[in-house]
């Protein structure tokens, strides 16, 4: 029996776990190391060393980062030093095994549209909500990736943006004014948290404030399932935001299912219940009628699980190809 390591790379961790008749082990996470690609590259190959076991047969990593998939080329990067890489020929070189690299929303998606090995959920559209905003989509039973892999950046559509005197100058980089990423990432929720518990210097946040000199988006998520009001709003106006983005997907694709992960979605149903709300009011009547919007099954591990998923997959698929 082969093993598939998967490795999910994130904006401030980066896990590791190898999956074996279709289990996955327990995961191994650090710190995501960004002072430089070369130092992110050293990592990610003892990572893969430390959990791969002999029976490993190939490595799926997914990345918050635009890929051109068809090469394992990194396009470019918000969140981590891997722009302008070929990912998968570098890791193949030092690791010694096939290596397929993917969009993390993209491994995200595929995990919760498969159940085992079999695509159960044949048009699904993925949210992953941590330091950035990333997208996932699986279109008629496969990963839809666009002409070039890249697609979907679901974390760039724009949800609200002033044009009264036409679009405001670009930012140097992204994301952009008016963004999914910019408005309902978890880097949001930490100033929507800083800015509610300088508001409310009684509120749980208002006290964590003070005794710390700092507080984050994790603090809010603690104190609104607490039953902390001011946090409990700070994250229900992070779900209303989503709710604009997946409104916009369900207008786009009427898939089967929406799924949020990402490890903002801990917030669980005080989260979701905004989403659902908002996304209601935007969908197009008669658009949506059969589309689930639901919390990602996996949990903070679906993008793991989906890159040890797709290295088993193309794998197999390269096999297929190779034989006569």
């Amino acid at each position: 029996m082969s093993a598939f390591v998967g490795i999910d790379v994130g904006g401030t961790k980066v896990a590791a776990a190898a999956l074996r008749g279709g289990e996955l082990s327990e995961a191994l996470v650090r710190p995501t190391i960004r002072s430089s690609s070369a130092a992110l590259i050293d990592e990610l190959v003892e990572l893969v060393n430390t959990v791969r076991g002999e029976d490993a047969a190939a490595v799926g990593i997914g990345v918050p980062s635009v890929v051109e998939f068809a090469t394992g080329r990194i396009r470019f990067s918000v969140n981590i030093p891997l722009a302008n890489l070929p990912l998968r020929q570098i890791l193949s070189d030092r690791i010694g095994l096939p290596v397929f690299v993917e969009n993390d929303a993209s491994c995200a998606a595929l995990a919760e549209a498969l159940d085992g090995d079999r695509i159960t959920s044949e048009n699904l559209v993925m949210f992953t909500i941590g330091t950035g905003v990333g997208g996932g989509l699986v279109l008629n039973g496969r990963l839809y990736r666009g002409a070039t892999g890249a697609a979907p950046e679901m974390g760039h559509i724009i949800i609200g943006m002033d044009l009264r005197n036409g679009p405001p100058p670009p930012l140097p980089r992204p994301p952009q004014h008016g963004t999914l990423e910019r408005l309902a990432a978890g880097t949001e929720l930490d100033r929507l948290a800083r800015r509610t518990a300088e508001r409310y210097p009684d509120s749980a946040l208002g006290r964590i404030l003070t005794e710390r000199s700092g507080v984050i988006g994790k603090d809010a998520v603690d104190a609104a399932k607490s039953g902390d009001e001011a946090a409990l709003e700070a994250v229900r106006m992070l779900g209303r935001r989503l709710g604009i983005g997946v409104a916009n997907a369900i207008n786009l694709f009427d898939p089967n299912e929406v799924v949020i992960g990402g490890g903002v979605s801990s917030a669980g149903g005080l989260l979701l219940d905004p989403v659902r709300e908002v996304a209601a009011q935007y969908t197009l009547p008669g658009v949506g009628t059969e589309t689930t919007i639901r919390l990602a099954r996996r949990g903070p591990e679906a993008g793991l699980l989906g890159a040890a998923q797709l290295a088993k997959m193309e794998l197999e698929r390269e096999w297929e190809t190779e034989t006569p």
